[in-house]
């Protein structure tokens, strides 16, 4: 069972307090609760006068609650005696589908809360104190005090009046079950028009007693526009918690984001920048600005397009293509570091796994027809063998590149 701390608001404003949960929960307390009681409670609900608060049925079909709560009051409008926007409205849905109606006047529930908060509490719900009054089974019950009554007919039928006054009201009211009174006084039982099928006097302790009547809250007064905005606030500090985890979650995730950014920025920066000593290897005439100014792909185009237009059939162009499969076939496992291409002869610098896939590259030039092939360096460095081979056409040979 959850820790629930329930009061009891009398119609002088004094306050009785008791915790159903608690391992002596026997004796309700008079006064305002500690402070400490009021933190550790997981809910605190307030019985509130009877008095205040007429207690009815409706016949009422909504799509949403809002609806509802807009349409109830000219539901129950033949039994109002105070113009409708003075007053507070809160229903419940019963098993048989008809409404449990709550009406209280706007002013009387704020002047409820303000007396509430100046004793430091802050309610989960207000409950008018007749629906916690027992009305089990066939019977009505009848809660007597020193010098007042709290009567309930049926689930949803109650009232409040002074003990002078409850014979009359009992007369009138008519009741269609049996009396069950539950009397709180030392002095001799009420003689009660009706006969009572069973009287309870001298009890004790009127909120413990109301307690054993709330194991569900049947209505809560706090709907609308008086909710509580501390409503379930340990719930909210989970999601709050469980929010404060999600956004933990996205911005460890947007930085590993931005790093991933910032490790293939600085990657192809550095793609770039071997691209363009590339470049500047394969054409040494360019100068600094042209290698700055313009992409190295696109100056290899260039360049190229320039160099296909002064060349003849013999000429660069003839010869990359005749070196492409042998250059662009995976198990070589080479790298194209650069190119040059002077009077005829292109000199490729390659890097490689060790000197022998270099003279395979060599010999794979040299078998193609019209070609001849020199491997002139190879410089052994820690990723692999750096090395250039020189391709040119091979006079006096079948075919041409």
């Amino acid at each position: 069972m959850s820790d629930r701390l329930l009061l009891r608001l009398a119609p002088d404003g004094s306050l009785t307090w008791l915790r159903p949960s608690a391992a002596r929960a026997s004796a309700s307390v008079a006064g305002a609760p500690p402070a400490d009681v009021v933190a550790r409670a997981d809910e605190i609900v307030v019985l509130v006068p009877a008095e205040d608060v007429l207690v009815t049925e409706a016949n009422l079909s909504a799509r949403s609650r809002t609806q509802l709560l807009q349409a109830l009051p000219y539901a129950v409008e033949d039994q109002l005696l105070a113009p409708v926007e003075d007053l507070h409205f809160a229903a419940a849905r019963k098993a048989d589908g008809a409404l449990g109606v709550a009406v209280v006047a706007k002013t009387v529930l704020r002047d409820w809360l303000a007396r509430l908060a100046g004793a430091g509490v802050q309610p989960d719900a207000l409950v008018p104190e007749s629906l916690a009054v027992r009305a089990a089974g066939p019977y009505s019950c009848v809660m007597i005090e020193d010098a007042r009554a709290v009567v309930r007919l049926a689930p949803w039928s109650a009232f409040a009046c002074s003990l002078a006054e409850l014979p009359g009201w009992l007369a009138l009211a008519e009741p269609r079950h049996p009396l069950e009174v539950f009397d709180f006084r030392a002095a001799t039982p009420l003689a009660l028009p009706q006969h009572a099928h069973a009287y309870h006097a001298r009890q004790r302790d009127p909120l413990a007693f109301l307690a054993g009547g709330l194991a569900q809250l049947p209505l809560n007064l706090l709907d609308g526009e008086f909710s509580p905005v501390h409503r379930h606030a340990r719930g909210r500090r989970w999601w709050r918690t469980a929010a404060a985890l999600a956004a933990g979650v996205v911005v460890l995730a947007l930085a590993g984001l931005a790093a991933d950014v910032w490790r293939l920025s600085r990657e192809s920066a550095r793609i770039e920048a071997q691209a363009r000593e590339a470049v500047r290897e394969a054409f040494p005439d360019l100068d600094a600005n042209q290698l700055a100014r313009i992409d190295p792909a696109q100056l290899m185009r260039g360049r190229l397009e320039h160099e296909r237009g002064g060349v003849q059939a013999d000429g660069l162009l003839r010869l990359l293509d005749a070196l492409g499969p042998v250059l662009g076939n995976g198990t070589t496992r080479i790298q194209l570091r650069g190119l040059e291409y002077r009077a005829g002869v292109l000199e490729v610098a390659l890097r490689a796994p060790d000197t022998g896939v270099l003279d395979l590259v060599r010999e794979q030039v040299a078998a193609l027809p019209g070609l001849k092939a020199e491997l002139t360096a190879a410089n052994a460095g820690p990723d692999g063998v750096d090395g250039r081979v020189r391709v040119e056409r091979a006079e006096g040979r079948g075919g041409a590149p």
